[in-house]
């Protein structure tokens, strides 16, 4: 065998194989590799807008965490200056339930002293009655006289 013309025989049959696969496989490979090329550019696009919503939404997480915060602090404040006019009311009502008792217990003391005045008054009146009718009783004596009286104010 000759290997020139073997060697020329294979080159000729190697550059139709390169002509072949140039001419029927190539544009495949490229569209293919091409395809892929641009799935990969839109999948990138996809992750970077996905990735500009995610720090959008972010953003909107944390201006509504803001705002609820701000809405909890005010509902807070809002409740202390209610439990505080609550607590100023119910003082105010005490005050004047004080006032009302106080004065319900001032009658009642006036009324039990005005009472024992009376009763008082009553009890002397009868030891007026009674050491009068001792004094009408007996002789008038002066001496008899000072020792009912004596006797009378040592009973009251």
């Amino acid at each position: 065998m000759i290997p020139n013309i073997t060697l020329v025989i294979q080159g000729f049959a190697f550059f139709a194989v390169v002509w072949l696969v140039m001419k029927f496989g190539w544009p495949h490979i490229i569209a293919a590799i091409e395809d892929r090329q641009n799935k990969i550019a839109e999948g990138l696009s996809q992750a970077e807008k996905a990735r500009k919503e995610l720090a959008d939404a972010d953003a909107r997480v944390a201006e509504e965490i803001k705002k609820a915060r701000a809405e909890a602090v005010a509902i807070v404040d809002k409740a202390h200056v209610q439990a505080a006019q609550i607590v100023d009311k119910a003082k105010q009502d005490a005050i004047v339930e004080a006032t009302k008792q106080k004065a319900i217990a001032a009658a009642d003391i006036e009324a039990q002293a005005h009472r024992a005045r009376e009763e008082l008054r009553g009890k002397v009146a009868a030891l007026a009655v009674a050491g009068a009718e001792k004094i009408l009783k007996r002789e008038i004596d002066a001496n008899a006289h000072k020792a009912l009286i004596d006797q009378l104010v040592t009973e009251i």
